[in-house]
């Protein structure tokens, strides 16, 4: 080595630089021990208080962890908090608005680190309890919380939540509502990324009426969309009322928009106004399936394109009810293809026939009351409190009506009901080839109903009015009238005994079997010669019934059937307030006839149980004498028998025959 070179110096460095890092690397591995005995014996309830008092100030209520405070570190961490209570609004009864026996929180820590995102993977509840309340005084619901400064960051982003047996009470003491279901999460079908459904299955009280509840409902956190669609399926039922939703809601907090598929049945719709507040007649069984929808903004529910059956009758269409007026306003477009008439009577308060259906109880006792009475006329009263507690506009048209033994062949309704003013306007019902055309206004702002009834009725056929195979069946001729009446009384019976007016039905020009005729007038010659050999329609010149009404009771004005070969003239009263009949009908022959036995026909009985039969005082004189005369001549007995035809034809205009 030459006295201008330099000595080696790199490996005293290396053994220096090693010396100096030992106490670094040492001292840095016992920092690490530090923190991780830190952590592992780091009694994390020391942060209980801290939380406690960050959740107040945020709030304004009190959270209690009454158990341990647990947290395991890691990228995703989870903390874990035992016997949670959330304090109540200050006016509940209650001081609790929710509880949990544990609750679970994952969160991502590098996000929350580098970019404030909060990220929560999942958040266990188990054995959660929530209590929602509307305030009784109408102020802010217990759920109506005013959050303090929380920042200006994104919300937390809540992927997955798991709930183990909860509960969920909501109470709304003015609506008197009182609902409690239990609440446990599912597996979604959707796979393993979708979040878990939730379970319901509990009941309640709903406006005083106790129901159950069962279905399927999304995961809550859908509920962070307001946008989103929330999907549920949901069984109601109340009573003898069943309720199927399914399909989706958005803002569902918010009862904004719906689209769903509403499945409605149960044994009477009059059992709808406890639970809805709207008021419908009394019907049978029943099972309906459409779509509802509600407008946003706005108050109006949707009941679209629904489809199903009232009692044997099918009904469709649309109905609508708007809230947040001085009343409820339903406003629907009905259609039935085939119309049962049994099926309207509880309209008129009568008792609809069930047909071998579980008809309502209460609607067969009220029959079988009534039928114990021997009446007809329902007296079953309207609900006043009803007919005012809504307003109505319903058009309902039944294409076609089975009605065995009545020849009424179509409908047309239309329901207008005002703050307790009802108007049918109209109702027309298509009779054998004819119509019934009418107005009905029941004026029900007093206490007692004031009614108007005006009909008119066109074109009628005779033999339409009766079976094809009987004597009358193939007659011919058109029917007319008028009907005027006004009555007062808060059931049809009430109304018709009390009704003062005018009824007046006729028919001008047209034909009818001689047999039914001879029969009529006990022509036992005629009769039997007609079915020896055949029959054959006579004209008829016309036919009338007029009668004034007073009380209740219809007084004939003038009663006549007149044809080429009878003239049958009558008189008498049928009285709507007793359902008595009282009718003589006086058959005068035109012509000539041995074995004749003419009599006066007696039309008495009750609506119920009526009868039709000749005076037989009259006749048991006529047949007397004529024995006696027998016993001395035979011309003179049959003498006794003949007609000499004293009778003349009516004078009869065609105005009935429009």
């Amino acid at each position: 080595m030459t006295p201008t070179e330099s000595p080696p110096a790199a490996p005293r460095l290396r053994v220096r630089n090693r010396l100096s890092s030992r106490p670094v690397r040492i001292t840095a591995v016992a920092l690490l021990v530090a923190i991780v005995l830190l952590v592992l014996l780091w009694d994390w309830n020391w942060f209980k208080g801290p939380v406690e008092r960050v959740v107040e100030a945020r709030t304004g209520r009190t959270l209690v962890i009454g158990g341990d405070l647990d947290v395991d570190l890691g990228r995703t961490t989870t903390v874990r908090a035992d016997v949670l209570r959330f304090a109540n609004a200050d006016w509940s009864d209650s001081q609790t608005m929710a509880s949990a026996d544990r609750l679970e929180i994952q969160f991502e820590v590098f996000p929350l680190l580098f970019r404030q995102e909060v990220r929560l993977p999942e958040i266990r509840l188990v054995k959660p309890i929530l209590r929602l309340e509307t305030n009784p005084d109408g102020g802010a619901a217990n759920w109506d919380i005013a959050f303090g400064d929380g920042g200006d960051g994104p919300p937390p982003q809540i992927r997955r939540l798991w709930v183990e047996e909860g509960r969920l009470r909501f109470l709304d003491v003015a609506g008197q509502t009182d609902i409690d279901v239990r609440l446990s999460s599912r597996e979604s079908r959707g796979g393993e990324d979708a979040a878990p459904a939730i379970v319901i299955e509990g009941g309640g009280n709903w406006t005083r009426n106790a129901f159950t509840l069962e279905g399927v409902a999304e995961s809550p956190l859908a509920l962070q969309d307001t946008d989103k669609p929330y999907r549920i399926d949901l069984r109601a039922r109340a009573g003898a009322t069943r309720a199927h939703v399914r399909g989706s809601l958005v803002a569902p907090l918010q009862l904004r928009d719906f689209d769903l598929q509403f499945a409605l049945s149960g044994r009477n719709l009059a059992d709808l106004y406890p639970l809805v507040g709207v008021a419908l007649p009394d019907t049978p069984p029943y099972a309906l399936d459409g779509r509802l929808t509600r407008d946003a903004p706005g108050n109006t529910w949707h009941y679209d394109a629904f489809t199903g059956k009232v009692g044997q009758s099918d009904l469709g269409g649309s109905a609508a009810v708007t809230l947040g007026g001085d009343r409820p306003a339903l406003k629907a477009d009905l259609v039935s293809k085939r119309l049962d008439f049994d099926d309207l009577a509880g309209f008129v308060g009568g008792t609809p026939d069930a047909d071998g259906e579980a008809l309502d109880p209460e609607l067969v006792a009220r029959e079988q009351a009534l039928a114990a009475k021997g009446r007809v006329l329902p007296e079953t009263p309207y609900d006043l409190t009803k007919l005012r507690s809504m307003d109505a506009d319903v058009r309902l048209r039944a294409q076609r009506i089975n009605a065995p033994n009545l020849p009424i062949e179509d409908m047309d309704a239309h329901l207008l009901l005002e703050a307790g003013l009802l108007r049918l306007d109209p109702l027309n019902f298509g009779v054998a080839g004819g119509n019934i055309r009418s107005t009905i206004r029941l004026d029900a702002r007093q206490d007692t109903i004031d009614t108007r009834l005006t009909a008119s009725v066109r074109r009628i056929d005779l033999g339409g009015l009766f079976p094809a195979d009987t004597l009358i069946g193939d007659a011919v001729g058109r029917i007319g009238g008028d009907i005027n009446l006004a009555g007062t009384g808060n059931s049809i019976a009430a109304m018709l005994g009390s009704a003062n007016g005018d009824v007046a039905v006729g028919m001008g020009a047209g034909r009818v079997s001689n047999l039914l005729v001879e029969l009529a007038g006990i022509d036992i010659y005629e009769a039997l010669k007609y079915l020896i050999g055949n029959d054959k329609q006579i004209p008829v010149h016309c036919a009338f019934a007029d009668f004034g009404v007073q009380k209740g009771v219809m007084e004939s004005r003038a009663l006549a059937f007149d044809t080429t070969d009878t003239i049958i003239i009558g008189e008498g009263t049928i009285s709507l307030r007793d359902e008595q009949l009282d009718l003589l009908l006086r058959p005068r022959p035109k012509d000539r006839s041995i074995l004749a036995l003419r009599t006066p026909l007696t039309i008495d009985g009750t609506f119920a149980d009526p009868g039709f039969r000749p005076d037989l005082g009259r006749l048991g004189l006529r047949g007397a004498l004529a024995i006696a005369l027998g016993s001395i001549t035979p011309p003179a007995a049959l003498l006794a028998t003949l007609e000499l035809g004293g009778g003349e034809d009516s004078r009869c205009g065609g105005e009935y025959a429009r």
